[in-house]
């Protein structure tokens, strides 16, 4: 399987610096699993978005965008689940 490139909306950043350490660590250990398999058994295609899935660490949640034509991965947020879905109405 191919390796896809991974990209960030500028969100995640801000997403990403009001987590703990250990969490952090889990989540970057996630997303970067994502560039060899884009689709894991665990990930959720959301129904509310066309192209966007979801995979879960702990209670939060990694949103994001798959283009199989270009092999790539773009992360759209890295929330807790109470707040992540409500952005995405």
């Amino acid at each position: 399987m191919a390796s896809y490139s991974l990209s960030f909306k500028p969100s995640v950043e801000k997403d990403l610096a009001s987590l703990p350490k250990d969490l952090l660590a889990r989540i970057l250990t996630r997303i970067e699993q994502l560039k060899t398999n884009p689709f894991p058994p665990q990930s959720i295609k959301l129904q509310s978005a066309e192209r966007l899935h979801r995979t879960r660490v702990g209670d939060y949640r990694i949103v994001y965008e798959v283009d199989p034509e270009i092999l790539q991965v773009t992360i759209h947020h890295v929330r807790h689940r109470r707040d992540v879905y409500r952005r995405l109405r």
